[in-house]
């Protein structure tokens, strides 16, 4: 590549030691007391210096011949190595010795780091902590993501003039300003105008919640309604993106009358808000709502990630009332048992949750980029490095995405709300025991929950892992079905049957541990939403003419759907 700086035999000694000292500064940073930031909490269970075995020293052996054999390999002219890595995929890290010899050191430096983890001794949790925390330092320091040691970065600032280091650095102030990296072509899109579409109409609204009754798209409908409760951690329109990709417009063009919960985008005045709001003011709020404008006396329920934590809470409390409002209940995503909580659970720990209760525990916002910053960090060379890169380095733009638009759209959470969970829920696991958590007046019993359940889990998510999602199988007090779909948390939900993409697995047979049911479970090409519908419509009652206009006497159509909590930003 023109403009490439050729190795001598000073340089490449440089990079060589350079090579040894990323490693070795891991090694230090890992013998280290407790840190600054997230990595602190990893470190508090490793001994005050790195302990010497075997294994660690054949890793340092091994580690030192590799560095040396890439080296000398690279001063005699060897061939490019082949390197899988999309991160350094380009002709151009090939074409130059020097930037060959970059990304390979690079990969052999980051394979040794996963091992000396892996060679600690330890407990598994502290080791799984550490791998995670090692893998945000690794990414972090790939020679991709600096000026100096990305080939792609130097031609295209020869190619432009220097026009692509302007661009970038323009839009480096310009996401400074919004507070975010910008992930997509935001100009593209507009909640209302092509996001969040399907017709419908707000009918309540108290100060948490609007409730969106969908306008009918059959002739005829099934009587009894569903209601959707979102996550409150994200905008409720992940459901109703566009019209191809929509969950809402494929349920109502199925025949169903559906009531969804948009949540409020807390801001100051709402900072008093708790576990308990959510679930008074909230789910049962919405299904109230429902059933009431509906005419009958139970509701299909739908509950998707936290919302189905909310939802399914909410229904202990009505069974502790006395009530029985749900004649089906279908969590998507969704953690009951927190045994597992995903890579989330790397972030908390009780120093964290203690300094989150005295900052923001009595009254406070948890707020929203902080939110988005954290959960983009878990997939980081997807949501943050590659755009550092594409948008920094070589001056590009995104292109327009609708789900990485509903990404950087974020909400903020009411401080009592979110220390009750991180702490009850996550740190404590207390959600599974029954009686053991106080929830609007009421013990908390998960047992209670005698209708069928539609547990649908993905299987690579990493926020809900897919066996932590069938540990609600053993929870629930009904008959419950479990469908795992491929991909992860977000774009395993949303996978319309148009798309004819992914596949999904279902297993009937009774299975009492998760690798069980996989090991009986039968692959089906395309979507699960063709299979939960069939399963919804067993319990949809009887079908009937399609009410002519939304809402009741007493509840009213206020505006038009999307409504404006959704578009509060944080």
């Amino acid at each position: 590549m023109s403009g490439n700086p050729q190795p001598d035999g000073a340089v490449m000694q440089n990079l060589f030691q350079a090579g040894q000292a990323f490693a070795q500064g891991f090694m230090h940073f890992m013998a280290q007391q407790p840190v600054a930031g997230a990595a602190s909490a990893a470190a508090t269970n490793l001994p005050p210096h790195l302990p010497q075995s075997e294994a660690i020293a054949s890793l340092q052996k091994s580690f030192a011949e590799r560095h040396l054999a890439l080296w000398q390999a690279m001063l005699q002219g060897g061939a490019p190595g082949e390197v899988k890595d999309k991160r350094f995929a380009a002709a151009e890290w090939a074409e130059s010795p020097y930037f060959d010899y970059l990304r390979q050191a690079y990969l052999l430096n980051a394979e040794f780091c996963g091992r000396l983890v892996d060679a600690l001794p330890g407990d598994e949790d502290t080791r799984e902590r550490l791998r995670f925390f090692t893998s945000q330092f690794v990414d972090a320091m790939a020679p991709s993501n600096f000026a100096a040691t990305n080939p792609e970065f130097v031609k295209a600032a020869l190619a432009t003039q220097g026009a692509s280091i302007t661009a970038g650095i323009r839009n480096l102030l310009e996401d400074l300003r919004k507070g975010r990296i910008s992930m997509t072509d935001e100009a593209a899109f507009e909640v209302g105008r092509n996001l969040a579409t399907t017709p419908g109409q707000v009918i309540y609204e108290n100060e948490l919640i609007q409730i969106i009754q969908y306008d009918p798209a059959t002739p005829k409908v099934y009587a009894r309604p569903l209601v959707i409760v979102p996550p409150c951690i994200n905008k409720f329109y992940i459901l109703d993106l566009q019209p191809q990709n929509s969950f809402v417009r494929h349920a109502v063009e199925q025949g169903m009358t559906v009531f969804l919960v948009s949540w409020r985008n807390p801001q100051a005045e709402l900072g008093h808000l708790g576990w308990d709001d959510y679930i008074e003011r909230g789910a049962l709020k919405a299904i109230e709502v429902a059933r009431e404008v509906s005419g009958g006396e139970k509701v299909n329920a739908l509950g998707f990630c936290v919302g189905g934590t909310i939802l399914s809470a909410a229904l202990s409390v009505a069974g502790a009332r006395g009530e029985d409002p749900a004649a089906s209940l279908t969590l998507l995503t969704t953690l009951l048992d927190f045994s597992d909580g995903g890579e989330v659970a790397h972030y908390i720990d009780e120093a964290s949750v203690a300094a989150r209760e005295k900052a923001i525990g009595g009254g406070g916002l948890l707020r929203g980029a902080e939110l988005a910053s954290a959960f983009s960090s878990l997939r980081a060379n997807d949501l943050i490095w590659q755009y550092v890169v594409g948008n920094y380095l070589k001056g590009g733009k995104p292109a327009a995405f609708d789900l990485l638009y509903w990404n950087a759209d974020s909400t903020n959470l009411p401080g009592p709300f979110a220390v009750w969970y991180l702490r009850h829920l996550y740190l404590e696991n207390a959600l599974r025991e029954p009686g053991r958590l106080a929830m609007c007046g009421t013990a908390t019993d998960l047992t209670r929950l005698g209708m069928p359940a539609y547990i649908y889990s993905s299987r690579e998510d990493h926020i809900v892992p897919w066996k932590s999602a069938y540990l609600s199988r053993g929870l629930l007090g009904g008959e419950t079905t479990f469908v795992m779909g491929a991909s992860g948390h977000i774009a395993g939900v949303v996978n319309p049957p148009a798309a004819g993409k992914r596949s999904h697995w279902r297993n009937d047979a009774p299975a009492a541990e998760a690798d069980e049911w996989l090991a009986g479970a039968t692959e089906y090409k395309g979507s699960w939403w063709p299979h939960w519908i069939g399963w919804l419509k067993r319990f949809g009652g009887d079908v009937r003419t399609a009410p002519k206009k939304p809402g009741s006497r007493r509840h009213k159509p206020i505006e038009a759907a999307p409504g404006r909590y959704v578009r509060e930003k944080a």
